[in-house]
């Protein structure tokens, strides 16, 4: 068997302190670029938004492509033995072929790829139904002097049977026990903020328990949370050497079934105002202007007309 290679710090895409990291697609170019407008707008000027999209989408998502911007295919961050099933949301890894890896676990793989590969302190994922409200910076995420990790002790219960299987999907990968049969610790939250040396010594770790490149160890698995993954390398295989939060600093709205303007505007009133992110999930089905009109007075509202507006 051939060693992997070693997760290099060289070659990495330059950047500030911090960087956002969004994957897309065609379906959701809209919300990206609006997405895209709120990083601008609310963040600081050496930050940069890295898109990645297919690589077919790539000509719908060039016009968001600035100084600030950076629009990037999937096939640059994901390895050669991946290899696209002919009309299918589905790859095919010639270094295991089964089972194929699923669109989403291809997604979290390609953000795992990106994120090891920004030269930052921190990089922030959002997904395209997620919008910047307030200023934000690498110190918004940061307590006590150090960024803080999102960990909600006792989260997952009976009532969350995916999250256990992410627990344990995570754990083999990190070479840690099965989970308890007690309540568990969730990690997955809106937004989410990773650092990428961490990233790096972690993909290195999974190659080391696995004996395969992190991306073959990870997409040999049905059930994955790329989350629940960085959450618990740091809190058990670096043994908590971080502060951590129960709160996250997001407003967010998760379940498929659509929201009215009135509704939106209620959520967003009834939030605690330390807030940084309102994320309403794509797949709730909520008209594109419906969304836009309820954020734009919301920012016009609380931040002023000049500030964040949503076009």
């Amino acid at each position: 068997m051939m060693p992997n290679p070693p997760i290099s710090s060289e070659g990495l895409l330059p950047g500030g302190t911090l960087a956002v990291v969004t994957p897309s697609y065609l379906p959701d170019r809209e919300l990206c670029s609006d997405l895209n407008r709120s990083v601008l707008e609310m963040t600081e000027p050496d930050v940069v938004h890295h898109i990645i999209v297919p690589d077919q989408d790539f000509p719908a998502f060039s016009g968001l492509r600035g100084p600030r911007t950076e629009v990037h295919v999937a096939r640059e961050f994901l390895p050669r033995s991946f290899v696209k099933a002919p009309g299918l949301n589905v790859w095919i890894n010639a270094a295991h072929p089964w089972p194929p890896i699923r669109g989403w676990i291809a997604q979290q793989i390609i953000k795992l790829a990106v994120v090891s590969r920004l030269d930052v302190d921190g990089a922030l994922l959002l997904d395209s139904d997620s919008i910047l409200i307030r200023q934000t910076s690498l110190d918004t995420f940061r307590k006590n002097g150090r960024i803080a990790l999102y960990r909600a002790p006792d989260a997952v219960d009976d009532t969350l049977p995916r999250h256990r299987l992410w627990h344990v999907t995570a754990r083999r990968l990190l070479g840690l026990d099965p989970p308890p049969t007690c309540e568990l610790a969730d990690y997955v939250c809106w937004p989410c903020l990773w650092e990428p040396p961490s990233v790096r010594t972690m993909l290195q770790h999974i190659q080391n328990v696995t004996g395969r490149h992190w991306s073959t160890a990870i997409g040999a698995h049905l059930h994955f949370s790329e989350m629940m993954l960085y959450g618990l390398y740091v809190d058990e295989v670096v043994a908590g050497m971080v502060p951590t939060v129960r709160e996250m600093r997001g407003i967010v709205h998760t379940a498929e079934v659509p929201l009215s303007e009135a509704e939106i505007q209620l959520l967003l009133s009834e939030a605690p105002h330390d807030k940084n992110v309102v994320m309403l999930s794509a797949k709730a089905g909520i008209p594109l202007e419906v969304r836009r009109r309820a954020l734009r007075s919301f920012l016009d509202s609380s931040l002023g007309p000049e500030r964040g507006e949503v076009q």
